[in-house]
This record gives structure tokens, sequence and C-alpha cells, in this order.
């Protein structure tokens, strides 16, 4: 088995685990369920951007959008009370249950060989003094500080907004 049948087959299977999840996210009648369905979706997306050698755009993706936006998103759906419990798991039955646990047993199998073979590290050699942040941070907290720190503050007057529609209509 070389390193590039499993790079090619590691990328194959996020990408139909993102595709996948993107179409359970948008054909589920819980809101709840289909957020966790997106956040699915956007770990894969991360796996796929850090394969392909961007890094900090993977762990980018996982912070925001797998982890401050979802979270909003979540806090806005149960504060809202949208969804009943007994509608938020997607799982009904005995056999999707199953089907996980073979999935899951499948991909530490995966990450087992993977770690007994040693294979190359993913990670590029950064040059001294220098990393891949540098080039993202220094414009975005000179040049574009305004723009940063406006869609900031809309963001807490959309979760401040949706405070008071849950208060008004309860």
């Amino acid at each position: 088995m070389t390193y590039g049948f499993l790079y090619q087959f590691n990328f194959d299977l996020f990408g139909l685990i993102a595709v996948a999840s993107a179409i359970t996210f948008v054909t589920r009648k819980s809101p709840v369920a289909a957020a966790l369905w997106l956040v699915n979706t956007m770990f894969c997306l991360a796996a796929l951007f850090i394969m392909m050698d961007a890094q900090f755009v993977g762990v980018i993706q996982v912070l925001v959008y797998a982890g401050a936006i979802m979270v909003v998103f979540l806090f806005v759906v149960m504060l809202l009370n949208l969804g009943h419990p007994s509608d938020v798991s997607d799982i009904k039955g005995v056999w999707p249950r199953l089907l996980a646990a073979a999935a899951g047993i499948a991909i530490l199998a995966k990450v087992l060989v993977s770690l007994r073979q040693k294979l190359p590290p993913m990670l590029p050699d950064l040059m001294p003094g220098r990393n891949v942040v540098t080039p993202i941070a220094d414009p975005l907290f000179h040049e574009y500080l305004l723009a940063f720190e406006i869609t900031s503050v809309v963001l807490l007057v959309a979760i401040i907004g949706a405070v008071a529609l849950a208060k008004r209509q309860g």
C-alpha cells in the first residue's frame, strides 16, 4: 500500500462523506439534527483543506464554522425552542446504530494502520521566523481591522435580536 493510494482514498472518502452529510443536512426536519449534520460537513471540509496543505484554512474551518457559528445557531434554535426532544435524533432503530458502530470501528482500524506504517509527515517545513498564519494575520489586524470588528458587532446584534424575538414570543 503506497502513500499516494492512501492519500487518494482518504481524499475521496472525506469528499464522499461531506457530500452525503450536506445532502442529509438539507433533508432533515429537525433544525438541531440539521445543524449537527452541517457540523459533520464542516469537519469533512476541514480534513480536505488539511490534505491539500492548507492547514490554516482547515483549522479556521473548524474553529469558525463548526465551532463558533454552529454554537450560535444551536443557541438560537434552543432559545426559540423549535424542536421537540423526540424529533432531535435521526437514529431510529438498531440498524443505523450498528452501521455507525461499524463505520467507527473501520475508521479506528484505518488510523491504527496508518500510525503503524509511520507515514511521512504531512506538514511542510516552515521558514525560520515565519509561519503560515503571519501572511493572513497581518492584513486582518492592520488593513481590515474595521471590517473585522464590524462583523463581530453584526453577529452580536443578531444574537440580541434572537433573544428579543424569543422573549416576545414566550
